[in-house]
């Protein structure tokens, strides 16, 4: 009957355990998160679908957006207004220069004033002199042809052509497209032939590039936009090439950044790994540390080890078949049993730490999705359903069917609903629904799994396990029967003491078979001395308390109580139903045999009449000690009323209070109360008065 988890002793094999636990958990996660060594190069075709490592920037997709970005900037160019002004005041100049020859001699030959135009030029201002110096010398030999009006007429059209086109912006890449529109209309003009030829080399001469281009402010532009290009990163989970593609100039870049095209290897997701199972360990000896009992501690260990290797165990199982078309694999995994046991069967504190961890090693047991929204989503849904196990109340879950669905099904589907809107997901899409179907299976397998495997967990963690105690509830469990057979007035008795003490504690939410369970046997010990108790002499029979001094007397009804635990022990009984038979005459005065010495010996105190004890320490044992005084006193009033009946129990329950009896165990006043009425109820319902029918005459004649 000893609890499962707890039956060794000795200190060596808590160390033991903890390595042996860490060393499976990184078994079974190692293979996960190893970096397989590469050696790729351009054009291999991959064998695998390869994933990045970790988090690192492209650096060469961000000089390529960097050099895009440059290239798009329009160039910065001033626009020069005076040179308009400029050009055709050349040209004017020209005109005047030559007008001015013509007139100063007229007799000179076309070469003289050739030369003594060019002797002019060198007063004046070096820009047109250069301008000038660009003319050929046949444009020199047609200008002096020229009479008066038509090179007037030249002059009007070549300075009103210059200066349409020169009020244009005219940059080096479109002079030469400017000044062949200005041709164009220059033919269009449709002028002599001599002033044509000048006009068209003035033209030519004076459209200018008028739009400098600003490079320092260009430069700056540039620079500009090369700054405000973020960096191309690498995400850690990223598909880099998939399995059977070629490997491009492109993938081997983000090899390259990656450090994946050597067979160099990075060991941070195994230091990790390592990390935090270390930590775990520290915490789970930690919490261990603060718990009461090196029993508890054994039985938190051993669980929470053995739970945490199962979780491990089922992921591993689940991502053996996730796949690229199968994303929705890992939401079947129930991830609220483990937090939903340990809330139950140890605390919890323990069952959100168990949320986090499992959640942790979630992240190494589907390794090659990190980096994906799909990774975030498993463990925020992990993370979601296990903290809502923790909120279930810490009973049976067949005890609170509608909550525990709502806390355990509906709830976390809900919640999946709305990070699956969040994430914008097609609702019309296959995988989606697949998705949600996998989340309420997962759902339903923690609720299940736990209410039908409560029994056999509390099997492995406690000694008074629902099944432990329907096998005790047997009557022909060996201690039972020979209670019967030897006592049986004590055997009725207790099964009177178990109805009204299994009803009454469970009026109050205890643990009602535990409690009837253990009043079967609170009296086990008055076989040894079955004749000397009054329910068990036969009708018409002295009681032999008549004939013994009253410490004899005492010896033996203290005896029923360390017999009994003597006998419990012995037959490896829960420890719940030996403390309900050591404590449910508490520290009590055995009232009638203290009178009794104190008439012979007035030395006598109340401490040597006192029941050993302890009081009781649960609210169990304390019901015990009501059921058990109420019902022999009642039975010994022959037929009481009801009246009566409630006033003895109210009594017995205030002097029990005033005597200190409950001061040891959490119940409450409240729940006295409900108690007290439980009991008078049934005790009523046991002992009511029956109508005493009138026996008929005999005939006289009969």
């Amino acid at each position: 009957m000893k609890n499962r988890l707890t039956q060794h002793n000795g200190k060596w094999y808590m160390p033991v355990l903890m390595i042996l636990f860490s060393l499976s958990i990184f078994a079974l996660l190692f293979h996960n998160v190893q970096q397989k060594e590469l050696n790729l190069h351009e054009g291999q075709v991959a064998s695998e679908t390869i994933r990045a490592n970790k988090t690192v920037e492209n650096k060469y997709e961000t000089r390529e957006k960097q050099r895009i970005a440059e290239e798009a900037v329009v160039p910065e160019y001033n626009y020069d207004d005076n040179l308009k002004s400029a050009q055709i005041n050349m040209i004017n100049q020209l005109f005047d220069l030559v007008n001015k020859v013509n007139k100063e001699d007229k007799k000179l030959s076309v070469d003289e004033k050739i030369a003594k135009l060019k002797k002019k030029f060198e007063d004046i201002s070096s820009d047109h002199f250069a301008s000038y110096q660009k003319l050929p010398e046949s444009f020199y030999q047609q200008l002096f042809s020229l009479s008066h009006n038509e090179l007037e007429n030249a002059r009007k059209v070549s300075t009103a052509l210059v200066d349409k086109y020169m009020s244009m912006h005219i940059r080096t890449n479109t002079l030469a497209n400017t000044k062949q529109q200005a041709l164009r209309e220059l033919d269009q003009l449709q002028i002599p032939k001599n002033e044509h030829v000048i006009d068209e080399a003035l033209i030519n001469n004076g459209l200018v590039v008028n739009e400098i281009s600003n490079s320092k402010k260009t430069e700056e532009l540039r620079e500009k936009a090369k700054q405000s290009v973020a960096p191309v990163m690498i995400y850690q989970g990223e598909i880099i090439v998939r399995e059977g593609s070629p490997i491009d100039a492109k993938a081997m870049e983000k090899l390259k950044a990656l450090g994946l095209t050597n067979k160099s290897t990075t060991l941070f997701p195994l230091e990790a790994l390592i990390l935090t199972i270390v930590f775990q360990v520290i915490l789970i000896l930690y919490t261990a540390k603060q718990m009461s009992s090196l029993t508890k501690r054994k039985r938190f260990i051993l669980f929470y080890v053995m739970m945490m290797l199962i979780s491990i165990v089922v992921m591993k199982f689940l991502q053996l078949f996730q796949g690229e078309g199968s994303i929705y694999i890992p939401y079947l995994f129930p991830a609220a049993f483990m937090p939903l046991v340990l809330n139950i069967f140890i605390n919890r504190r323990t069952a959100v730490m168990a949320v986090i961890f499992q959640a942790i090693f979630a992240m190494f047991a589907f390794y090659h999705s990190i980096g994906t929204s799909t990774l975030l989503m498993i463990i925020i849904t992990y993370v979601l359903t296990g903290l809502l196990a923790t909120l279930v109340k810490r009973k049976r879950i067949a005890q609170q069917i509608f909550p525990s669905f709502l806390w355990l099904i509906a709830y976390p589907v809900i919640f999946q609903v709305i990070l699956m809107i969040y994430q914008g997901m097609d609702f019309t899409s296959r995988e989606t629904w697949l998705t949600l179907l996998c989340v309420v299976i997962g759902c339903g397998l923690s609720f299940l799994l736990t209410m039908g495997m409560h029994p056999y967990i509390e099997l492995i963690l406690t000694d008074d396990s629902s099944i432990v105690l329907n096998e005790l509830s047997n009557p022909n469990q060996p201690l039972l029967k020979r209670l019967l057979e030897e006592a049986p007035g004590t055997y009725h008795h207790s099964m009177m003491v178990a109805n009204l003490s299994a009803n009454a504690v469970a009026e109050i939410g205890g643990r009602s078979m535990a409690t009837r369970v253990g009043c079967y046997y609170h009296d086990i010990g008055k076989v040894k001395h079955a004749n000397f108790f009054v329910e068990n002499l036969p009708a018409g029979a002295e009681n032999p308390h008549k004939f013994l001094l009253p410490e004899d007397s005492r010896q033996i009804i203290f005896g029923h109580i360390t017999d009994g635990i003597k006998m419990l022990q012995d037959a490896h009984m829960p420890q719940s139903i030996i403390d309900i038979c050591a404590q449910h005459h508490g520290t009590t005065l055995m009232r009638y045999f203290y009178v009794t010495a104190k008439e012979r010996d007035d030395s006598v105190t109340e401490e040597e009449y006192r029941y050993p004890g302890p009081k009781p320490q649960t609210k169990e044992a304390a019901v015990v000690s009501i059921a058990d005084s109420s019902e022999a006193a009642v039975r010994a009033m022959g037929q009481p009323s009801s009246q009566q009946i409630a006033d003895f129990v109210h009594n017995l329950i205030n002097n029990r209070i005033e005597d200190g009896q409950f001061d040891e165990c959490d119940i409450t006043m409240k729940e006295l109360r409900i108690v007290e009425k439980s009991i008078v109820n049934g005790l009523c319902s046991t002992f009511h008065s029956r109508i005493q029918y009138p026996e008929l005459k005999k005939d006289d004649h009969n």
